[in-house]
């Protein structure tokens, strides 16, 4: 009995023994930076706030002059909600908007009711929209740069701290009651409006001013601590997405729906602040890591393993068959001018040792075409326009130009 063998096939893929070996580093390094990133993002999660927060120590937060008004003996209290903001509104209390642009439609008109009843309320860098609503005959202007302005007015405030930090967004006030200050390319970046009553609405034009990076500048504490400890209760009120009155209209009068929805997903005014404000600076650094990792990783996979190294091919190649499947490829790409700088090069190249000129010469006019000249008998012949001239513009004139070139040659080898 006769037992048969049958060769197992040789496979050239990786087996999952070799995969794993090569790819674990990767993926332990990248496990390391998730695992880095997530735990450095939960540790600061809890102590890092945003732009203008009061319980931030970051360059743009607010903390240094909340902790200054505390010392004053001024109650600071953080509210992230509308109804905290209106709820804690009164006339012994200043209420300071971080981000009144962020507002909907609906809830500016409600804080603006509110607002009526509070000592003082402070706009940080109000657009047009909120400005209308929150501060009637106020009217937001364009833009200018922050720079050192002095205060220009007798608002008591303002000359003590002098000069200061002011800027960004300008106002015009129609109320010839209302204060203006620290005006900027002519127009005011600082506007007080007396509501009627024991209170006032305070507009300043950027956020500058309370930052903790600025507030050692010029007179950016001085006036920052007269602005809002001028009350013993300082209401903090930073707008927030998970505010459910950002989604709920009470039916206030004039209110559309399409005003509400522009209103309440744009930024009426060009603060600094943007998306990345509202992401977790850990997050940030998480991916800021990650990427990273991933560019070193993309490097030390494609890098050489060696220098270059010359290897004879396997398969030799017929000239014929080279040329043929060049011809084609030209042909294919109708590219005809190519076609024809190819053969005039081989026949100067060839014609020049036939006519005694010297190689480095054989592409030059100048020389080539009076030795090719001396060895022909036609002389009528225009051997400038066969040997330098233009592309021909049909396939029927490059086989011309062919055959006249190796009709040259031809002459030129038996003279």
């Amino acid at each position: 009995m006769t037992a048969a063998t049958t060769a197992s096939p040789t496979s050239t893929a990786a087996t999952p023994g070799q995969v794993w070996t090569r790819a674990r580093g990767v993926l332990a390094a990248v496990l390391v930076l998730v695992v880095a990133g997530v735990t450095f993002a939960a540790v600061r999660s809890g102590t890092n706030h945003g732009q203008l927060d009061p319980r931030s120590a970051e360059p743009r937060g607010s903390r240094a002059v909340a902790e200054l008004l505390r010392a004053r003996g001024v109650s600071v209290t953080v509210a992230t909600t509308l109804r905290e903001a209106t709820a804690a509104a009164g006339p012994d209390t200043t209420l300071l908007v971080a981000g009144p642009n962020l507002l909907t439609r609906s809830q500016q008109l409600r804080l603006g009711e509110a607002a009526s009843s509070a000592g003082r309320t402070l706009l940080v860098a109000p657009g047009p929209a909120a400005t209308t609503r929150l501060a009637p005959g106020v009217h937001t202007e364009r833009q200018e740069a922050v720079s050192a302005l002095a205060p220009a007015c007798d608002l008591p405030a303002a000359r003590r701290a002098g000069t200061a930090e002011m800027g960004g967004l300008r106002y015009t006030a129609q109320d010839r009651s209302a204060v203006t200050c620290y005006p900027s390319a002519g127009l005011p970046s600082l506007v007080v409006l007396p509501n009627g009553t024991d209170g006032d609405t305070v507009i300043i034009g950027s956020p500058v001013l309370l930052h903790n990076e600025r507030l050692d500048q010029q007179g950016n504490a001085s006036l920052a601590l007269q602005l809002l400890g001028s009350r013993p209760h300082l209401v903090w009120y930073l707008p927030s997405l998970g505010d459910p009155s950002a989604t709920t209209d009470d039916g206030a009068p004039g209110d559309g729906s399409d005003e509400q929805a522009e209103d309440g997903t744009r930024n009426d005014a060009a603060e600094e602040s943007g998306f990345l404000d509202l992401v977790p600076s850990g997050w940030l650094w998480a991916t800021v890591q990650l990427a990273l990792a991933a560019v070193l990783a993309a490097v030390w996979r494609g890098r050489r393993l060696g220098p270059l190294v010359a290897e004879r091919l396997p398969v030799a190649v017929r000239a014929s068959e080279t040329a043929e499947g060049r011809s084609l490829l030209y042909r294919k790409a109708n590219a005809r001018d190519r076609a024809a700088d190819a053969l005039r090069d081989a026949a100067r190249t060839r014609l020049a040792p036939l006519a005694g000129v010297p190689a480095h010469e054989a592409h030059t006019p100048d020389v080539l075409l009076p030795a090719v000249s001396a060895r022909i008998t036609r002389a009528d012949r225009d051997l400038g326009a066969l040997l330098f001239g233009a592309a021909p513009s049909t396939d029927a004139a490059l086989v011309l130009l062919a055959d006249q070139l190796d009709a040259l040659e031809r002459e030129v080898r038996t003279s």
